[in-house]
């Protein structure tokens, strides 16, 4: 029988009773009334001792009672007891969770809701310079580098920041938010000082080096048009070598300047003005022609400008990064196709898309045909010649306008590159 039934027929019992006492004294009501009264001052008590039970936390052990109090009492104090062994586990996840932290090489904060310092390992403390004082300090006003604020401000952590350390500038951090729960989010700031370093040591080993070949490639391209200017013509094997030499000459020159190129957009200040981009890429169409030596190739062309929108940005460099783009849709589309440039306004972003009709990139290979050198494994009809840096060139371009390269394509059936340049690039 359950604890409600017993006091269900206790009550019953008593009221029954009750009933045949007031029957035989004639006092039925009064009898109802002290009954009634009776009972409401028990709860009444039960509920005072519960109350000071409850008031001290439910620790101690709960007073001896009966009936369905007795209930609530077992009931109550499991629920603690539960609660405190949760609140022992969690206590010690977490306390595994910071001797974790405390060891990882990386620096860890935790960050409130208004950027205050809740948490941070050891080599937080380190490389930012944090107390154990700090905490509950906003972090803004101990790291107070402007890039690092604008990061913080900007809520897109998709990209980290890099920047030095607040107390040695020797080291160079890269610094990463991580948002999870509600409102928290973790920073981590990774010591990348050798790999700049080695990156800096790459970009002037590449600039040094191309440097340095353009004067001997200057030097053999002079002989070798003087020996073409000599040539007779009475030994097609001399000649045939000579224009073989002269090609591979040219193709040299192209490397290095490419990689001149990709060094200054690595290396050099972004010089800003407001380009006008629907002349640039009139001007970039109508000089396919020359640049590829075919009289059919602006025919070819299908410049389509739906924007006279113009954008901020380094005119030369945009010149480059479209003339690229253009030139590998006409070296890679059979001679008789149309490749359509057009330039355009979507919602809040100014794009260029040219498409070819060409053989398409395999889905696997969409990835890194941007990366240096990267030439995809297809089977051609002819030979394309190229230094596998245009789309490295196109990429770094870009990134220095605050725009981003998309990609679609499909074997056999052609490529669309599609430039997407931010609303506040856009001037008058």
């Amino acid at each position: 029988m359950g604890i409600w039934q017993k006091e269900l027929i206790i009550g019953l019992l008593l009221f029954l009773a009750v009933s045949i006492m007031g029957g035989m004294t004639g006092l039925f009501m009064p009898l109802v009334l002290v009954l009634t009264l009776g009972m409401l001052m028990r709860q009444l008590y039960q509920i005072n001792r519960f109350e000071r039970w409850i008031r001290t936390g439910g620790r101690a052990k709960y007073p001896k009672t009966s009936g369905v109090w007795e209930e609530i009492y077992y009931h109550v104090y499991r629920i603690k007891k539960n609660e405190k062994k949760r609140k022992k586990k969690l206590g010690k996840m977490v306390d595994q969770f910071r001797q974790s932290t405390e060891a990882l090489p990386d620096a860890a904060v935790v960050l409130g809701a208004n950027d205050e310092i809740e948490w941070a390992n050891k080599a937080a403390r380190e490389v930012f310079g944090l107390q154990q004082s700090d905490k509950g300090q906003r972090i803004p006003n101990l790291i107070r580098f402007p890039e690092f604020i604008r990061y913080l401000k900007s809520g897109n952590y998709n990209e980290p920041v890099i920047l030095p350390s607040p107390i040695n500038n020797r080291i160079t951090l890269a610094v990463r938010i991580i948002t999870y729960g509600a409102g928290l989010r973790l920073l981590l700031a990774q010591d990348v000082t050798q790999l700049k370093k080695m990156e800096r040591m790459r970009k002037d080993f590449v600039a040094n080096v191309s440097h340095e070949l353009r004067t001997p490639l200057t030097v053999l391209k002079g002989y070798l048009e003087t020996l073409q200017d000599m040539d007779d013509g009475e030994s097609p094997l001399l000649t045939t070598s000579f224009q073989q030499m002269q090609g591979q000459t040219e193709r040299m020159q192209h490397l290095v300047d490419d990689l001149l190129l990709l060094t200054r957009l690595e290396t050099q200040q972004k010089k800003t003005e407001c380009v006008n981009v629907p002349v640039l890429l009139d001007q970039i169409c109508k000089e396919a022609e020359t640049i590829h030596g075919k009289a059919s190739a602006s025919a070819r062309i299908e410049l389509s400008l739906e924007s006279d929108v113009n954008i901020m940005g380094e005119e030369q460099e945009l010149r480059s990064a479209f003339t690229n783009l253009l030139g590998n849709a006409l070296k890679y589309s059979p001679d008789d196709s149309v490749v359509k440039v057009r330039w355009y306004r979507s919602n809040d972003t100014i794009m260029l898309d040219i498409e070819d009709q060409g053989e398409g990139i395999a889905a696997a290979d969409i990835p890194r045909v941007t990366e240096r050198f990267y030439r995809s494994e297809v089977k051609r009809v002819k030979k394309v010649g190229g230094t596998g840096l245009g789309l490295a060139i196109v990429k770094h371009v870009l990134m220095r306008h605050d725009a981003k390269l998309n990609i679609t394509s499909e074997l056999a059936k052609g490529s669309r590159f599609s430039c997407h340049f931010p609303a506040k690039r856009v001037c008058h």
